[in-house]
């Protein structure tokens, strides 16, 4: 999707980048682990350890992203020093996602 859009503003001056996160420590899924621990009768950590033991297999760092990480790549997407950048998508994710098809 990025590409398409950055090809159809080539030339204007304007670069496209998508920015990917993966799970990040945020309100909303702060919200979601609450409600599970809840419902499972264990303590927010217990749930938050859980949720991570799911992402095991595929997350290289094995721990969710801040927000502050995810803010620092869009930072920088929308600065001068990615002029040279379009048509990109720049994962913050951990190393969830092994590759893209």
């Amino acid at each position: 999707m990025s590409r398409g859009l950055a090809e159809a503003v080539a030339g204007s001056g304007v670069t496209v980048t998508a920015v990917l996160p993966g799970p990040t420590r945020s309100a909303i899924l702060g919200d979601l682990m609450a409600k599970q621990a809840a419902a499972d009768g264990i303590t927010l950590e217990e749930a938050e350890q859980r949720f991570l033991q799911t992402l095991r297999p595929t997350s290289l760092l094995q721990r969710l992203t801040s927000t502050d990480e995810v803010a620092n790549l869009i930072v920088y997407a929308c600065s001068e020093q990615a002029s040279g950048t379009t048509g990109a998508a720049l994962r913050v994710d951990g190393g969830v996602v092994r590759f893209v098809a």
